[in-house]
C-alpha cells in the first residue's frame, strides 16, 4: 500500500517527500502524481517513458513459472539473507513483487517495489499487503529519500550503484542475486539461449566497489524439472524473449524430453 511507503518517497521532478492525499500524491513544489486503478503510481520524470520494461507477456511467462514454485529455493535464500527489520525494503527492479513479498513476509518492514514496467507493478501491488508498487526509471535517481532504506533487493535486474548507495541508509545492506555461468545451462545449450559471462561476479564488484563492498557471498543451486510449456516460458519471461526467433524457438523445444531436467545456480551476495 502507498500509504505504508509514502514518507520514504521523493518527487522525480525536485526530490522533496511526497505526501498522500487520498490516491493523489503530492510535494510541497505542487507537484502530482496520481494513483492508477491498478494500484501503482508513476514517478516517472516527464522525459522518462517505459519503452524498455517488460511486455505484458513477459510478465504473464514470469508470473506462471514462479506461482509454480520454480525459483523458491531464489526466494528462501533472499528472505534468510534480509534478517529481521522494521523499514523500508526496495526492490529494485522488482518485477511482479514475487521476491519481495517472500522477504516481507519473514523479514518484517514495508516494501517498495521499484520497476519500469506498469505491467510488472500491476501484479506487484497485489503481491503482498505492505507493498507500494513505483514506476520509475532504474537509471535515473530513484523516487525515494536519501538514506531511507533498510535492504535494497536487486534480482537480475539493473545495478545503478550511486543511487543504491544514496538511499540505503548508514549500515544498510544490498542483497543482489545474478546467476552463474551454469545457471540453465541445459537449456542454454539445447535452445540456443543467451549464457551468462563466467566473469559476471567480478565484473559486478568492480562495477559496485566505487559505493558498496561486498561482505557476504551464498551461493544456491538446485535442480529444476520443467515441461516444455515450463521451458517456453523461462524463455519468455527475461531477455532472451528478445533475441529469439519465434519458429527456431518453437522447433527446439518440440526436441526436449519432457520433463527436461535443468540446473538452477544464482549467488546471493550481500553488499554494505
Amino acid at each position: 500500500m502507498l500509504q505504508d511507503i509514502e514518507r520514504y518517497l521523493a518527487c522525480p521532478h525536485c526530490a522533496q517527500q511526497l505526501a498522500l492525499d487520498g490516491r493523489t500524491l503530492h510535494c510541497p513544489a505542487g507537484h502530482t502524481f496520481d494513483q492508477a486503478k491498478q494500484g501503482y503510481v508513476s514517478l516517472l520524470a516527464g522525459d522518462a517513458h517505459t519503452g524498455t520494461g517488460d511486455t505484458s507477456a513477459m510478465v504473464a511467462a514470469r508470473s506462471e513459472f514462479l506461482a509454480a514454485g520454480h525459483y523458491r529455493p531464489i526466494a528462501e535464500a533472499l528472505a534468510a539473507a534480509a534478517g529481521r527489520t522494521d523499514g523500508l525494503v526496495a526492490d529494485l527492479g522488482a518485477g511482479t513483487g514475487y521476491y519481495l513479498a517472500h522477504v516481507l513476509e519473514q523479514a518484517g518492514g514495508v516494501g517498495a517495489a521499484l520497476d519500469i514496467s506498469k505491467y510488472a507493478l500491476r501484479r506487484a501491488a497485489k503481491a503482498h499487503a505492505r507493498i507500494g508498487a513505483v514506476v520509475c526509471d532504474a537509471w535515473r535517481p530513484l523516487p525515494l529519500q536519501s538514506d531511507s532504506a533498510d535492504l535494497v533487493l536487486n534480482v537480475f535486474a539493473p545495478r545503478n550503484g550511486p543511487e543504491i548507495r544514496r538511499v540505503l541508509r548508514p549500515g544498510g545492506r544490498l542483497l543482489l542475486v545474478s546467476p552463474t555461468s551454469r545457471h540453465l545451462r541445459e537449456l542454454v545449450a539445447a535452445l540456443g539461449l543467451l549464457s551468462v559471462d563466467e566473469e559476471k561476479e567480478r565484473r559486478i564488484d568492480e562495477k559496485l566497489s566505487p559505493w558498496l563492498t561486498r561482505t557476504d557471498r551464498v551461493e544456491v543451486e538446485f535442480r529444476l524439472s520443467l515441461s516444455r510449456a515450463d521451458a517456453a516460458a523461462v524463455v519468455a519471461m527475461g531477455p532472451n524473449a528478445w533475441h529469439t526467433a519465434p519458429g527456431v524457438l518453437a522447433a527446439a523445444l518440440a526436441e526436449l524430453p519432457e520433463p527436461v531436467e535443468v540446473t538452477g545456480s544464482v549467488q546471493v551476495a550481500t553488499y554494505r
